[in-house]
């Protein structure tokens, strides 16, 4: 599948996805808990606040087309809006979950090492 061919919004609708099965792996093989309790676990690095905060935090070691795809994003106009934070919040969340999914597509190495950083 070619990048190009995906609009942003698009990207990150596949990026939410690999980055929550990477989160819920990391927390089966990482968490001893109780069954009840994965999902706590997980939800403490998928929401929009960790995602925001991870996204800020790894910009300076982006490439110029990552930076990129995370500029379209922002720009882009998603048709729903935040339920549990402010917008800005929602729209850092959305970009790291495009660069997540453009990252799939594009630099499974890239991915992994992010991904790991993501629950450190």
């Amino acid at each position: 599948m070619k990048t190009e061919n995906l609009s942003p919004l698009a990207l990150a609708f596949l990026g939410d996805a690999v980055h929550t099965a990477f989160v819920r792996i990391w927390v089966l093989e990482h968490e001893k808990t109780k069954m009840g309790n994965y999902h706590e676990r997980a939800k403490k690095f998928c929401n929009a606040a960790a995602q925001a905060q991870f996204l800020e935090k790894i910009m300076g070691s982006l490439s110029d087309d990552e930076k990129e795809i995370v500029r379209k994003t922002r720009n882009a106009k998603p048709k729903h809006t935040a339920k549990n934070c402010d917008e800005k919040t929602y729209k850092a969340a959305t970009c790291f979950e495009a660069l997540v999914g453009y990252l799939y597509l594009t630099n499974t190495q890239k991915l992994e090492e992010i991904l790991k950083k993501s629950v450190e």
